[in-house]
């Protein structure tokens, strides 16, 4: 019989030691470009990439294929230069080597690396790490992690929601649209931040809601969704369920993130 390497990685917490490991690797490649006047270039779409995008995710890529051969990659990088699968395999990785670019670019800390393995539309796993904050958020056998570069990993959960919550929100948006979306989720604050850095801040309790209307990819999510549903936390669609994985051309709708 043809041992499933993946489950028998899950099961044990290998995969997500490894899956870890990977995107510090990654963060670790990508620190000397930022705030060192890194060469910027337009993709088709017009957004950003860089030599630190790229070289992040042939890590990655390199690092996955030697752990788990068998299991293909989505990875932005790679889409934009050569196209999406057709149909999404039945189990694959989600990779954004590198989400927040324009922010990166500009010297801000809030950009990540994510990694997150997909079967059948449900995730299984995932990890984002920050590399100018020096964390790592993972999902592990007990729920959601983090821990400092270096230093042990840590439970973390979502708090419950407190009597003015506190949404997060993309600075992509106007502030008119940013207090809707605040209204809308019942919190009394918001603040704009960049990445699925959101979705690890929900996490690990000091935010309640992260509302999206503009399209993203599912690279952009899959990650950080992981860790927030590890620690207790919802992403639901536009339908009201769980936002689910291998949608046409890997794109997302409206979804909200939420805490308790």
């Amino acid at each position: 019989m043809k041992t499933d390497t993946v489950a028998r990685d899950l099961e044990s917490g290998k995969l997500h030691d490894i899956l870890a490991e990977t995107a510090e690797a990654a963060a670790r490649l990508i620190l000397p470009y930022w705030r060192n006047d890194v060469e910027v270039m337009s993709k088709a779409d017009d957004s950003p990439v860089t030599l630190a995008d790229q070289q992040a995710e042939a890590l990655i890529l390199d690092l996955l294929a030697k752990a788990w051969p068998q299991v293909p990659a989505v990875a932005e990088e790679a889409v934009a230069a050569d196209g999406a699968p057709a149909v999404a395999p039945a189990r694959y990785w989600l990779i954004d080597p590198l989400d927040g670019t324009r922010g990166f670019v500009q010297g801000k800390e809030a950009f990540t690396v994510n990694i997150a393995l997909v079967e059948n539309g449900r995730l299984l796993a995932g990890v984002v790490s920050a590399p100018a904050l020096g964390v790592t958020w993972r999902t592990g056998l007990k729920g959601a992690e983090r821990r400092a570069f270096g230093e042990a990993w840590r439970a973390i959960k979502v708090r419950e929601r407190p009597n003015v919550g506190v949404a997060l929100l993309s600075h992509s948006i106007t502030d008119e649209e940013a207090e809707r979306l605040m209204r809308q989720n019942g919190c009394g604050v918001w603040q704009g931040m960049d990445s699925s850095l959101k979705f690890c801040l929900i996490a690990e309790g000091r935010f309640d809601a992260y509302p999206r209307t503009g399209p993203t990819h599912e690279w952009d999510t899959a990650a950080g969704q992981a860790v927030l549903e590890a620690a207790g936390g919802r992403v639901l669609g536009g339908d009201g369920q769980p936002l689910a994985y291998g949608k046409p051309a890997f794109l997302n709708g409206p979804f909200n993130a939420l805490g308790g």
